[in-house]
């Protein structure tokens, strides 16, 4: 599933370290995975509100299967079906807004699903989320060389709904009673993009700075 979602929210006068930066906008940038980042996935994986919103098989297998088990880290970076990447602000603030990645990668056929967990409450509404997903779709295009990528969204989960529309995703259909949460079952929608409509909404942004140029001064578009 892909979804904003909240949690305790920390800023202040921090330029961040852009180590392993894989790709930046103006708001945010997506970088790799580091060990030191399972204190972070850990606090995430029991939130209920992350659970409810979300409910990420990615942060339930750490929780559930690995019972947070520093092994994860390394499973996580041999899994060739999957590219996990943390989300951050360009500055001001503390600690990773959440993460972005891609799963059930398909090389062969092209296509993969995308999952935004943003899980700092002051990060909502504020267009990070759907920054983040532009950057790890443009990933999947160029790096991957994706032609299709899905996602998939609980009926309540509006936010996230709005913010796959605006990166230019259609619902494409319904699964009825597929999902459960609190007690009851609900529907979850399902969107797509494909490669051409993800080029043509490129063109309509600002440019993304691509691999070899994320150092030095990033502007504050928040």
């Amino acid at each position: 599933m892909t979804a904003e979602s909240t949690s305790l929210a920390g800023e202040s006068r921090r330029e961040p370290d852009r180590r392993g930066v894989v790709s930046r906008g103006p708001q945010v940038y997506l970088r790799t995975l580091r060990p030191e980042d399972l204190e972070y996935l850990s606090e995430w994986a029991e939130d209920a509100f992350v659970a409810r919103m979300v409910g990420s098989e990615f942060l339930n297998a750490y929780k559930h299967v690995y019972d947070k088990d520093p092994s994860f880290f390394d499973a996580v970076l041999m899994d060739t079906t999957q590219v996990v990447l943390m989300v951050e602000a360009n500055r001001g603030w503390t600690k990773p807004l959440g993460l972005a990645r891609l799963f059930n990668i398909h090389l062969l056929e092209g296509y993969a699903f995308l999952e935004v967990v943003l899980t700092e409450q002051k990060a909502l509404r504020r267009g990070f989320g759907v920054e983040a997903g532009k950057l790890i779709s443009y990933y999947g295009v160029d790096v991957l060389g994706l032609r299709r990528i899905e996602a998939k969204v609980y009926e309540y989960n509006v936010l996230s709904a709005n913010s796959l529309r605006r990166n230019g995703f259609h619902q494409e259909g319904l699964l009825r009673k597929a999902g459960y949460q609190d007690g009851r079952y609900w529907d979850v929608l399902v969107f797509g993009i494909l490669k051409d409509e993800i080029d043509e909404q490129r063109k309509k942004d600002k440019p993304y700075l691509p691999l070899a140029d994320t150092e030095g001064n990033a502007l504050d578009a928040s």
